[in-house]
């Protein structure tokens, strides 16, 4: 069975537009680079209800299934992304689901 892994990000509000841009960016060639990804989207919030709770930008990730996803969590592109992302972020929420 196929997993969703749903990212919700909040970027410190020292972080420059460009470095979020960037960030998405980096993010987004992550399938090219680690297999079992089946889809990728992202973008930030745009909903009117302003329950987004401060989160600004979401991901998901499809994988073809949790070995995929278990796969990717210490693939060293999904590190090295990890590790460029946090210094930006006051908050991070990760929720993983099968579809």
């Amino acid at each position: 069975m196929a997993i969703q892994h749903l990212v919700l990000l909040r970027f410190t509000p020292s972080t420059p537009a460009d470095e979020i841009a960037a960030c998405m960016k980096d993010f987004a060639e992550l399938p090219k680079q680690i297999g079992g990804i089946l889809a990728f989207e992202c973008g930030a919030d745009v909903s009117p209800e302003g329950q987004s709770k401060g989160f600004t930008h979401a991901a998901i990730v499809t994988f073809v299934d949790a070995a995929a996803r278990d796969a990717y969590l210490p693939h060293p592109a999904h590190l090295a992304f990890v590790g460029r992302l946090k210094p930006c972020l006051a908050d991070v929420l990760v929720f993983d689901f099968v579809i």
